[in-house]
């Protein structure tokens, strides 16, 4: 016995104008951009939205062309018609606004974007720096942690697990393979409430974090005393004491955290002076960050200023850690503009 196929849904005969209400309108333009391959980014929808509109969506079967030139003509109109957008939820609102928000506004405002905003919590967890995040991954269940890192995205997840003690990471990784089971609703809510507690969290006085700003501090610093001062801290608190020696970058680590191809880039920024004190000190203290800097500049350049450093005479100790410390400023200013990126420290 034959089985009869399942009836499938026919366009309508009718070409006169269907009608539509307004979540069907939307769903004809996210099933329009979805056929030209473009993302309509529905993700950035609550999840109370997504719903609807994916209800609607499953309800509208065929659409004909008049309608579909109808709809998508509205669209243009409202596109048109669109002088300043604003932002659709309090949390997004508070992001615009903060640069111009005092600090205890900040706090409270953040606190009722957690509350009350509808949108996706993990959306807004994955756009947090991995820092803002790193005090879940002490704190909470591996299980917690596991969800955590399967929603933010790799890249962020790796940098995370990566800052993990090594009895710590393991646990966590493994925990990853008992997430398949739970549910849609578990992990919004663990979400909302990972938000919550991280929105709840009163707002530092110092934009940099902690680890930052001794780094900055022992930057600046002579050597004997960075050395000295970064012993002590590690005698303290291992931890914080090895993140402050990954953050620290000075002349002596040109070779390994600088890409040759930005070394022009350095040199432009040092005025010539500087840069011969500093080569002229380095030959003694540094000879591979002087080496890595000649080699990767413009040979005739090189020359010159080799040919400067060797024939200066050795500069005081003050002196020549005064000239390393401004080219290692303007390695700084150049890595805050965006100009250069450091390579990652090694542990």
């Amino acid at each position: 016995m034959t089985m009869a196929a399942a009836p499938t849904a026919q366009p309508p005969k009718s070409d006169k104008l269907q009608a539509l209400q307004p979540v069907q309108k939307a769903a004809v333009i996210v099933r329009l951009l979805l056929s030209q391959g473009m993302s309509p980014a529905i993700d950035r929808l609550s999840p109370a939205h997504q719903e609807r509109l994916t209800h609607a969506m499953a309800t509208l079967g065929y659409i004909n062309r008049e309608t579909l030139a109808s709809v998508v003509r509205e669209f243009a109109d409202s596109l048109d018609n669109m002088a300043l957008t604003f932002p659709s939820a309090l949390s997004d609102a508070v992001a615009l606004l903060e640069p111009h928000l005092s600090a205890q506004a900040h706090e409270a405002l953040n606190e009722k974007a957690a509350l009350h905003d509808g949108t996706d919590p993990w959306v807004q967890l994955a756009a947090m720096e991995a820092e803002t995040l790193r005090p879940i991954l002490a704190r909470e269940s591996a299980e917690v942690c596991a969800i955590l890192l399967s929603k933010i995205g790799v890249a962020k997840a790796a940098q995370l697990l990566s800052a993990l003690p090594e009895d710590r990471a393991p646990a966590v990784a493994h925990a990853v393979s008992l997430t398949a089971t739970i549910s849609p609703g578990t992990i919004d809510t663990i979400g909302e409430t990972l938000l919550t507690q991280i929105r709840a969290t009163p707002r530092s006085a110092f934009k940099s974090s902690a680890v930052e700003r001794v780094g900055a501090i022992l930057n600046s610093a002579n050597g004997a005393t960075r050395d000295t001062v970064l012993d002590g801290i590690i005698a303290r608190d291992a931890l914080f004491g090895e993140e402050v020696r990954r953050a620290i970058f000075t002349f002596d680590h040109i070779p390994r955290r600088i890409d040759p191809k930005d070394v022009p880039k350095i040199i432009r920024e040092t005025d010539s002076d500087t840069m011969v004190t500093a080569l002229a000190s380095g030959m003694e203290t540094a000879p591979l960050s002087v080496e890595f800097l000649l080699e990767n500049m413009s040979k005739r350049m090189a020359e010159q200023l080799r040919d400067e450093a060797e024939s200066r005479p050795s500069p005081r100790i003050e002196e020549g850690e005064a000239a390393q410390a401004r080219i290692v400023a303007s390695i700084r200013d150049l890595e805050t503009a965006g100009e250069l990126l450091l390579v990652p420290a090694e542990d």
